[in-house]
């Protein structure tokens, strides 16, 4: 059965490491048939939350006016997100949290949803990454029915290009083929 499969890339880099594995990922999932796209939050004007409470408090939806909105749309009609991050002092890029804040609207209507993580980092040790992979569960903990379905450790690749020929380009594509 074919799945709309949306690919949020948070990196800095257009082909940058973990917007490599990103490509992996949307490769493998168009090759098994499903819809699947990536969005490149570079590309895109995402303002922080205020906390201003207008969403929560008022019920009046989020008075931002940025590109958000469309991208939270695209999360809830989505079968299968793939939250994809360079890793920055152990912990997710600023692009990436943003999003993430700015779910709060909305985010009540992202369920029953599947979840893959990317993550590349300099650091070689998978242990090391946990903390980044325990930010994006509590976002999953705060969904209804979100089920991770994997996580894609880019390890070792600070620079740009450092990710090709290692072991993670491969499992993001076959994460992409099999989800």
């Amino acid at each position: 059965m074919s799945k709309k499969v949306l690919i949020l890339s948070s990196s800095p880099r257009r082909g940058g490491n973990s917007d490599r594995l990103c490509d992996e990922f949307l490769r493998g999932a168009q090759q098994a048939g499903h819809r699947a796209e990536k969005v490149f939050l570079a590309d895109l004007t995402l303002n922080y939350c205020t906390g201003c409470g207008a969403c929560s408090e008022r019920g009046l939806g989020c008075p931002e006016r940025d590109d958000a909105a469309g991208i939270v749309e695209r999360m809830i009609d989505a079968d299968v997100i793939v939250l994809a991050t360079p890793v920055y002092f152990y912990t997710l890029c600023a692009r990436m949290k943003t999003l993430l804040d700015r779910c709060c609207a909305r985010y009540l209507e992202i369920r029953n949803k599947e979840f893959y993580y990317i993550l590349a980092a300099a650091e070689t040790d998978r242990r090391m990454m946990e903390r980044t992979v325990e930010c994006f569960r509590g976002f999953l903990d705060c969904l209804e029915n979100a089920q991770e379905k994997g996580v894609i450790y880019g390890t070792g690749a600070w620079k740009m290009h450092e990710i090709e020929n290692k072991p993670a380009l491969r499992e993001a594509y076959e994460a992409g083929l099999n989800c």
